[in-house]
């Protein structure tokens, strides 16, 4: 329980983190690129390495597909007719114009983000009991969640600033729309204890289903906007940074 607690704890850090940098400091978008383009891949990763093989293991091929699909039409619905579900993964998004007119978007973006939070705690929450080859898992998407909540609370304390709000109130509202990670986590936690692993493991298909949505989205958009080799380059070395993470660790087990 602690193990679990401290992880989505120390995940909703990682946003403030990005947060109180970007209210601080000024980020060139190059160095956003790349960090938002590394924290893809790493989502990508743990899809691919860590929730598929253990969604398999305890589901059929076509009830992961299914979930996998779910997921993803989630994200894909939320984006295009709510707003985007992540502001890093569509920070070519958010220009000057989007800042001006943010009160405009501010409700939509809060809620669609709140959403994406959730999700976020509530595989870190529900991941511990899916058995099989759990501590690889388990690290794997502890390590992409962290990685990934930096540039989405740089570019969401970024786009607040760019709005016009003052630092403190622009780090406030970070703090807020991220707690709805802690929130994910105690619903993962506290109420979905009992459920069997293959309810477990289809939760876990959906949640993957998101996050291959936010990393094909964030690279398209970054690549769109940006230099092909840095969002190519800073992808593959987060796929490669999890999967290197899951086999070491499934050695040392």
């Amino acid at each position: 329980m602690a193990n679990t607690l401290w992880q989505v704890v120390a995940a909703y850090v990682f946003a403030l983190v990005g947060g109180w940098i970007s209210t601080s400091l000024r980020l060139e978008h190059r160095a956003l690129c790349a960090l938002i383009s590394l924290a893809a891949g790493t989502l990508l990763g743990v899809t691919l390495f860590a929730i598929l093989p253990e969604s398999l293991g305890t589901c059929s091929w076509w009830a992961v597909f299914l979930a996998l699909a779910t997921g993803y039409a989630l994200f894909f619905f939320i984006s295009k007719h709510v707003h985007h579900v992540c502001p890093a993964c569509a920070a070519s998004h958010f220009d000057a114009d989007a800042t001006r007119h943010f009160s405009e978007i501010a409700t939509a973006l809060i809620v669609a983000l709140a959403i994406h939070s959730t999700t976020d705690g509530l595989a870190l929450g529900i991941q511990p009991r899916t058995g099989g080859t759990g501590d690889a898992t388990n690290w794997s998407l502890f390590s992409a969640l962290c990685i990934h909540k930096v540039p989405e609370g740089l570019a969401l304390g970024s786009l607040l600033i760019g709005a016009g709000l003052y630092r403190g109130a622009a780090l406030g509202w970070v703090a807020a729309v991220e707690a709805t990670t802690l929130l994910g986590g105690v619903i993962g936690f506290f109420f979905l204890t009992n459920i069997s692993t293959f309810w477990l493991g289809l939760i876990m298909a959906y949640v993957g289903g998101g996050f291959f949505y936010l990393a094909v989205h964030a690279v398209l958009g970054e690549m769109l906007k940006h230099g092909k080799k840095l969002v190519l380059i800073s992808f593959f070395a987060g796929i490669a940074l999890i999967g290197i993470l899951n086999v070491g660790l499934r050695v040392i087990r």
